[in-house]
Formats: structure tokens, C-alpha cells, sequence
């Protein structure tokens, strides 16, 4: 036996959804119900242990056998429920060894595919759509695996004959699985990937702790202020739900004539300066604003995902952003946490698990706010133990300068420079000096490089503030202009990935672009080698001609498509694609790649990452045993095939994250 494909499907008292799998599976109701499983391709078999069947001993014991890879759709999932489960015959806490698994969703991920067992297969012609069956597949999983609103558990015996057509719907995804699994292994990763996903795994196995009693007081007063500002905008417009759209939007139409169509966060400092004349609305929607302050609500959702050991697993998705192959947020959304600007944390964390709400709102005039930036210093570290925190800085702009070869961007990296003030002064052709002369121009230098490497435009500044800086369009078009003309190189970097691409996917043939970039078309797909030997995948990737505008005259031009997930709607569909928008990908893919370079070495010197943000690592460390100097370090060896590209690590020390 080499591979052994699994399905599982399981019951438990908890919300999978709600809590993630390692507090669904610690939960006292959790139970195996069906064990699928497929032997080196085999036919597939089903045993129903919720009626008493046993797994045969060669599978019982493959589960452990280090000689045998383990394989399924999203083999979290599998990996950690069969943790919890064997632990009653092992005698063992410890999860299965995540070496021994290969998950079949990453490998779908890494082809650009979506992260969904039956919109994947869909995808790849290996399954009808049938909307009924789908629905009747749900419908017994709700059944079977959920309890029902009285809080009760359907056995087998209850309803034999739909437990006979969940078996089958259990077999039919190992079925599924095994067939995703032979079409995107085709495309070849490098096997660093399949240690990297092992890493991943066990940062996820270890988790992070929370400061459980700050976050239930936090939880208590977010709730008691929302409340307090609900019976204030009941009283002052009369309305039985002041948080009700269609109620607030009528009530301002009534009182100041402006109507609203949309209330969505976006468009609130739109609507409140149309009616910020009008003393009494202008209120309400200040009021509404702060009972919309959404992220407070991440302090109810620690609560639902923390294990009975205080820590939180799971936080982090391996491949979740499609096609770059980054991290994406899970349970919390680490990756979308609120700033913190506070000058005294521990005084606001202090006054927060006195737990008096009257005290608190004297000392802060906007508690949501306040409880918002206190977010992150939710994750403490453990007893005797301090966080490492530590990243790279301005990762992108420093690898798109080196895969352009933006020599004096690179310099300015290597003598430790201010890259914004020195952006300004090539734009402006003047010394820029952060708290010196002209250091007004350094804000249009910092906007430019955040909002311009990629292609982008006068949009892409408004984007990033602009209008809100109080720059005109014309501002923003002189921003754009001297940008682009201080940056020759990254300007021609986007023609030059844009042509390679398209000449990869007419010609067939492999097309060598900058710092080892290579174009290239394989089962019609565009494929772009990134330095790390790691492969970005653009499913079923044409070259079509469409009629754009250009310089105000419509004219017939030659475009990048491909399939993909549509981030909004969430439906495969084909997109449109430009140079300038793959580079934005194959920089971000590459900072991702220096990141896991990172963590290999994290993991060479023994060093527990916790959790990681964007290119930030969070160690759990006896700060007698380890420095931050000894962390900093690792993000300042040069990485093998990234040769001349500057790279520096800064960092902090903290008894719970934070924001530096």
C-alpha cells in the first residue's frame, strides 16, 4: 500500500462553520460516522462505524504508517478528526504527523482551482451538475452530522434508507477526490511545497493562546455599548429597528430629502457629508457607524473557536489566495485585524477586564473603537513565554524592483533608506527628508508606492486615499507621470510579462522573462515559473481581441483570459488579465516564497511560530532561551535563488501582539 484516500463524515454537538475543526472535534459528541477510504487508486469502500463496523487492521494501521501518504480533499479535516478518534485506542494527544498527508484541495489551489470538492470537480468535467443531487447531499449531511433544532442526534436505525444513500454520497467523493487528484498532479511542484504544507500543519496543530478573560469582558461591554446606542437612536428617531436599511434609509429621506440607496460602510462618509448640515441625522449616523463597527465581533468568534487548552488552532488556510498560493484568514481573520494606536495598551486592556462599562466610557469617549484596536492584543503569549514579532519591510516594493531591475529602488533597500522620501525626491527632482526639507512631498511618494507598482492609475491612488490626502486628478496624473518616469524599469517590467505571456500561449513554447521568470503553456494553461521553481497556474488561458478605448478612441486589442473564481461572486468564470496585474501576482507569489523561506528556517532552529501575517511571523518563545535577535536573523540570510535581493527583518518583543 502506497496512498490511501479518505473520506470521513462526522457529528458533533459544535458549529463546524462557526468554531473550525479542532474545536469541532474536541467537542464530547464528536463521532466518526462513515470511514471511505480507497487503496492505491482502488475501488472505493465504505465502512459505517456509527452502525459498528470496524475498520479493517491494514487501514486502521496505515492511518500511523509513515511509509503510507494519506490523501483527501481538504485533509485538515481528515487529518485532525482521526487525530481526536484514535487518541481513544492510541492513547495519545498528539495530531497524526502532517508529512504522511498530501491534501488533494492544495494541489487543486496551487492549478488555480477552487477550494470546493464539487465546484472543483464541476470545473473539471468529472461530475454532472445536479443541483438536486447537491442539495440532497447537503440535506443528509444536516441530517446525519448536525443535530436537529431540539438538539438531538438522527441515528442510522431512524432512517436506514437515507443512510444507505449518505454512504454512497461518501463514496462518491473519494471517487471525486481520486479523479481531482490524478488531473492536477500533472503540473509539478517543487517538493519543498510539500514541506512547507507540512510546517503549515503544525503551526495550525499548535496554535496561539488568548487572554480569555480580556476577550469575554470585551465581548460583554461591545455588547453592552451596541446596546445602549440602540436605545439612543430608538429614541431619537422613533424607530422600532434604527438598524434596519430600509427603516434609516426612509427616515432620511423624511427628514433631510437625500436619498439613500445604499448604507454599506463604503458609502458612509458620502452620506454623512450630504447630510452632515442636519444636526439630529448627522448624529444617528454616527451612532449607526459605531453599532457597526464590525470587527468587535471578532472577540465573540474567539470564543466560539477557542480550545478547552486556551489556545485557538486553525487560523490560517495554506494556498487560500488563489494563484499567488498566500495565506488566507480563518475563524478570526488574522490577516484583516484593526491597527492598534493607543499610547497605553496595558491601561485600555486593564480598564477592559475591570469589566465596569461606565468607567470605561469615561475614560474612552468611543469604546468601540477603542475595544476595535484592542483586537490583536487578544493573542497572548503562554506563562513564562514572550511573542517575537517580526517581518520584512516594504517586501513587494523591494521584490518588484528586483525582478525589474530598479537599480537605484535596490539601493536605496540595500543603505537602509527611506523608500518613500527617496521615491519623492526621484519624482521631484529635490532631497525629500521624512521630518526635514520637503517633507511634504513625502506623502505623494509613499502613495505612489503603494498604489503604482502594478500598473495602476489615477483609480488605483483614489484607491489608496488620494481625494482623502485632498489631491486633485491632476495631482494624481502628475503622481502617475513622475512615477512612471523615475521607474523605467518596472514600467517596462509590465510590457515585458504581459508579451511573454501572450507569446507563451500562441507559440506553445517557453518564454524566458527577468530574474528567471519562464512563460509557459501547458494543457492549455499559462504557466509562469516564478525564481523559487514554484509554478503560477491560469486555467484554460487564451489570447483574445476585445475593443478597448484607448487614449479616447476605440481600437481592437489582443487580451490575456483565463478561468477563474470570481472573488465577489464567487462563480468560475473567465477573466480578463493585463501585465501589469500579473505582476501584482508573481511579486506577491515571490514575497510568499521568501516568507516560507522563513519559516523553513524558523522550523531548522526550533524556533514555535504561532500564527504569521502577510510577511510578519509571530514566535512563541522563553525569551531566556531565544532573541529577538536570533529571529530577526532569519529574515536577513540571503535566500538561495533570490540572489541580490535585499532583505531585512525588524521586530519587537511583546507580552501579547500588537501592532508596532
Amino acid at each position: 500500500m502506497n496512498t490511501l484516500s479518505i473520506d470521513i463524515e462526522t457529528y458533533s454537538g459544535a458549529d463546524l462553520a462557526e468554531c473550525g475543526v479542532y474545536r469541532y472535534a474536541e467537542h464530547p459528541d464528536f463521532r466518526i460516522l462513515l470511514f471511505a477510504y480507497a487503496v492505491d487508486y482502488g475501488p472505493v469502500e465504505v465502512v459505517s462505524i456509527a452502525t459498528g463496523e470496524r475498520l479493517p487492521d491494514d487501514i486502521f494501521w496505515a492511518l500511523t504508517d509513515p511509509t503510507v501518504t494519506k490523501t483527501a480533499f481538504n485533509a485538515t479535516f481528515e487529518r485532525v478528526c482521526l487525530s481526536r478518534w484514535l487518541r481513544d485506542f492510541l492513547n495519545s494527544d498528539e495530531f497524526l504527523d502532517p508529512e504522511q498527508w498530501d491534501c488533494t484541495m492544495v494541489a487543486a489551489a496551487r492549478c488555480g482551482l477552487p477550494l470546493s470538492l464539487a465546484q472543483c470537480g464541476e470545473v473539471l468535467g468529472l461530475d454532472e451538475k445536479d443541483e438536486g443531487k447537491m442539495k440532497e447531499g447537503k440535506a443528509l449531511i444536516r441530517k446525519f452530522s448536525c443535530p436537529n433544532r431540539k438538539g438531538e442526534r438522527t441515528l442510522p436505525e431512524d432512517d436506514p434508507e437515507a443512510w444507505e444513500v449518505f454512504k454512497a454520497y461518501c463514496k462518491r467523493d473519494v471517487e471525486v477526490e481520486q479523479s481531482i487528484r490524478l488531473a492536477v498532479t500533472r503540473f509539478t511542484q517543487p517538493r519543498w511545497e510539500s514541506e512547507l504544507y507540512a510546517i503549515d500543519q503544525r503551526i495550525n496543530d499548535r496554535g496561539v493562546p488568548i487572554d480569555r478573560r480580556f476577550v469575554e469582558c470585551a465581548d460583554r461591554l461591545a455588547g453592552e455599548y451596541t446596546a445602549q446606542l440602540l436605545e439612543k437612536a430608538k429614541r431619537i428617531t422613533g424607530l422600532e429597528n434604527p438598524n434596519s436599511p430600509a427603516q434609516l434609509k426612509t427616515w432620511l429621506r423624511e427628514k433631510t430629502g437625500v436619498i439613500v440607496t445604499n448604507l454599506n460602510k463604503g458609502n458612509m462618509d458620502d452620506i454623512e457629508a450630504k447630510v452632515g448640515k442636519f444636526g439630529t441625522p448627522a448624529k444617528v449616523l454616527k451612532l449607526r457607524r459605531e453599532m457597526g463597527k464590525t470587527s468587535v465581533k471578532k472577540y465573540s468568534a474567539m470564543l466560539d473557536c477557542v480550545c478547552r487548552d486556551g489556545r485557538i488552532r486553525g487560523l490560517l488556510q495554506y494556498y487560500g489566495a488563489a494563484r499567488t498560493g498566500r495565506w488566507a484568514g480563518r475563524l478570526v481573520q488574522v490577516q484583516n485585524l484593526p491597527q492598534n494606536h493607543l499610547k497605553d495598551l496595558d491601561e485600555a486592556r486593564r480598564l477592559v477586564k475591570a469589566g465596569d462599562l461606565d468607567d470605561f466610557t469615561l475614560n474612552y469617549g468611543n469604546p468601540t473603537q477603542v475595544l476595535s484596536e484592542l483586537i490583536r492584543t487578544a493573542f497572548v503569549a503562554g506563562e513564562g513565554k514572550v511573542f517575537h514579532v517580526c517581518d520584512f519591510s516594504a517586501i513587494e516594493a523591494r521584490v518588484t524592483a528586483w525582478l525589474a531591475g530598479e537599480r537605484w529602488v535596490l539601493d536605496v533597500f540595500r543603505d537602509g533608506g527611506d523608500i518613500y522620501c527617496a521615491t519623492a525626491s526621484q519624482m521631484f527632482g529635490v532631497p525629500v527628508e521624512k521630518h526635514g526639507v520637503n517633507s511634504e512631498l513625502r506623502a505623494k511618494g509613499k502613495i505612489a508606492v503603494l498604489a503604482l507598482g502594478y500598473e495602476g492609475g489615477v483609480s488605483a491612488l483614489d484607491n489608496m486615499g488620494g481625494q482623502k490626502m485632498g489631491l486633485t486628478q491632476k495631482d494624481e496624473a502628475e503622481i502617475v507621470n513622475k512615477w512612471r518616469t523615475a521607474n523605467p524599469h518596472i514600467v517596462r517590467l509590465w510590457e515585458v510579462v504581459e508579451r511573454s505571456a501572450k507569446r507563451a500561449i500562441m507559440t506553445g513554447r517557453t518564454v524566458k522573462a527577468n530574474m528567471g521568470l519562464e512563460f509557459g503553456y501547458e494543457r492549455g494553461c499559462l504557466t509562469v515559473q516564478l525564481p523559487s521553481g514554484r509554478k503560477l497556474v491560469y486555467p484554460r488561458a487564451k489570447v483574445e481581441e476585445y475593443m478597448k478605448t484607448r487614449f479616447e478612441r476605440p481600437e481592437l486589442t489582443e487580451v490575456v483570459t483565463y478561468e477563474g473564481q470570481n472573488q465577489t461572486t464567487k462563480k468560475w468564470e473567465r477573466m480578463e488579465t493585463y501585465g501589469g496585474k500579473m505582476v501584482e501576482n508573481i511579486v506577491q507569489a515571490t514575497a510568499r516564497d521568501i516568507l516560507a523561506w522563513v519559516m523553513f528556517r524558523a522550523e531548522r532552529d526550533g524556533l514555535r511560530v504561532v500564527f504569521h501575517v502577510h510577511d510578519e511571523i509571530i514566535v512563541e518563545a522563553d525569551p531566556n532561551k531565544v532573541s529577538l535577535e536570533e529571529v530577526e536573523k532569519i529574515f536577513s540570510e540571503p535566500v538561495e535563488w533570490a540572489a541580490g535581493l535585499p532583505l531585512k527583518g525588524a521586530g519587537y518583543t511583546t507580552p501579547y501582539y500588537m501592532k508596532d
